[in-house]
């Protein structure tokens, strides 16, 4: 009886070993996973190349023909824009040009029928004046040799019939400019005239195609600036438009953690917003960011300072269609 109770207490006291060293076991376990660091994760969040709408010309915004959310192509009128001031160049170049043309015909056709009649009278009358005098003065210099006359006279007459000469031969200059019409280099200045005007025309009509503007892509409409009547300036934005088969993840890693992670290097990503599954990325671009915003030491008494790098990686295989700019991604290590 005595043995039964010695080895029952035996027994119970190698139980309550057994369980006390399980229990620190379990307690040693816990507490070393509850300090072993978790490994650290790395999220980015997915990007699209966005394209900026402007005008070349100021104005106020006179329709919007889309809105946020609507998906464009290449070309498709997407805005327009009232400016005043196109329209008034348009008029103030047209008026030029009526008035260069006109121009440029009265120096191509010559001068009129009846401009060239009055020449013509003024020259047959100045030829007639000029053989009166012819005469006169031929009568004066056989009297003048006679001694019939002074000299003075003579001086006179001859000096009255230079004057007429002259004046027979400017009465013809002007007969044959009329016949003739324009000096060919007036000509020429004219047409460059029209030309010339005919540029700044041109110019306008571009100036008032700018007024509606288009869009540069195939893509999404993601933000619409200022609203229907607001000035927008030469160059302004008006609206971006998302590309959205131009996709990219973009993530920012501390420098002591790129050991795997190298350009065209490949790894995989999950995106929590997509549900379950990864997609294979391979990384294009690997820049250090601004120490000043990504700085970081290792210790508080010497080591190194870490730095943040911007890494980007596009996706190797087809899109998900549903992958929007914004979605977090994490990489799968």
């Amino acid at each position: 009886m005595a043995n039964q109770q010695q080895e029952q207490k035996q027994g119970n006291m190698m139980l309550g070993l057994i369980i006390l060293f399980s229990v620190i076991i379990i307690v040693a376990l816990i507490g070393i996973l509850a300090v072993r660091p978790e490994p650290m994760q790395i999220t980015g969040e997915a990007e699209a190349a966005e394209y900026r709408v402007s005008g070349k010309v100021p104005g106020r915004i006179e329709q919007y023909l889309v809105e946020e959310g609507d998906f464009v192509h290449e070309g498709d009128t997407l805005v327009v824009i009232n400016s005043p001031e196109v329209q008034a160049k348009l008029e103030q170049a047209q008026a030029a040009r009526a008035a260069a043309q006109a121009q440029n015909e009265k120096a191509q056709n010559g001068a009129r029928a009846e401009q060239i009649q009055g020449a013509y009278e003024l020259f047959q009358k100045a030829k007639a004046g000029e053989e009166v005098y012819r005469k006169s003065f031929e009568r004066v210099q056989r009297l003048h040799e006679q001694g019939v006359i002074s000299t003075q006279k003579y001086d006179e007459t001859e000096a009255q019939y230079k004057v007429a000469v002259a004046n027979r031969k400017a009465a013809e200059s002007q007969y044959n400019m009329a016949l003739k019409g324009a000096r060919v280099e007036d000509q020429a200045a004219a047409k460059a005239m029209v030309e010339r005007v005919d540029g700044v025309l041109h110019e306008v009509h571009i100036a008032q195609q700018e007024r509606y503007l288009l869009s540069p892509i195939d893509g999404e409409v993601a933000d619409i600036f200022p609203k229907r009547g607001e000035l927008v300036g030469q160059g302004s934005p008006v609206m971006s438009i998302v590309d959205m088969t131009d996709l990219w993840f973009h993530f920012a890693i501390r420098e002591d953690m790129l050991k795997d992670i190298a350009l065209h290097s490949e790894f995989d990503i999950k995106i929590p917003a997509l549900g379950e599954g990864t997609w294979r990325v391979k990384v294009t671009y690997i820049k250090v960011m601004a120490s000043y915003a990504t700085w970081r030491a290792t210790q508080t008494n010497g080591g190194y300072d870490v730095k943040t790098f911007d890494v980007k990686a596009r996706p190797m295989g087809e899109i998900p269609a549903n992958l929007r700019p914004g979605m977090t991604a994490i990489i799968v290590r």
